[in-house]
């Protein structure tokens, strides 16, 4: 088998892998996945949450790492405003072993995390979310009983440095939510490192 026929199997892979996540206005499901403390962390644990900041994030990917203090920032800001940050770790570390969860509890001690940072061991809520890259964020919104997807996609536009970012997706999202309204843009491409599924 040549090289050019085994990209497009492993494209074709990726491609079906992501075929049934989640687009915006979907029903997102809810979690059960365990914090770098040892507990267990679902969104219902949060009564008073309008709803949620979900990314999809791990240890060493360059662009996760760039934009930790974004992350961090994101919480710090809405977190009290009802959308707190919950980030999940969706790499296999027998594939990255990087994204270890001893090596993710450093992370967050050394980071100062003020978020759930879990690990997704099965990969079954990277796969049933559609998440393809770290970082990817899902903006989530309380409707009733349900979680509604609001927005999909890349935290700003410039993963170099916020500095040089002038569109900050998700904070035009969730401000877009707390004042009522849609997010416009609701779906971006996120940038990032491809997540690192089990074989």
């Amino acid at each position: 088998m040549n090289k050019l026929s085994i990209f497009i199997i492993a494209l074709l892979s990726v491609t079906l892998a992501f075929a049934d996540g989640y687009k915006v206005g979907d029903k997102a499901t809810d979690f059960s996945l365990k914090d770098v403390d040892g507990t267990m962390v679902s969104m219902s644990d949060y009564d008073n949450a309008k709803g949620y900041i979900v990314v999809f994030t791990c240890n060493q990917c360059p662009y996760s790492v760039r934009y930790e203090d974004r992350i961090i920032a994101l919480d710090a800001k809405y977190k009290d405003l009802g959308f707190p940050v919950i980030a999940i770790n969706p790499n296999d570390p027998e594939r990255q072993p990087e994204d270890s969860y001893l090596l993710m509890q450093e992370r967050a001690k050394k980071k100062g995390f003020t978020f759930p940072y879990l690990i997704d061991e099965t990969q079954e809520y990277a796969r049933a979310y559609g998440a393809a890259r770290t970082p990817h964020v899902f903006v989530l919104q309380k409707e009733s009983d349900d979680l509604i997807v609001k927005y999909i996609g890349a935290i700003d536009n410039n993963a170099k440095s916020d500095q040089l970012a002038d569109e900050k997706y998700v904070e035009m999202a969730v401000d877009a939510l707390l004042k009522g309204s849609d997010p416009e843009p609701d779906y971006t491409r996120a940038l990032g490192c491809t997540i690192k599924w089990k074989e």
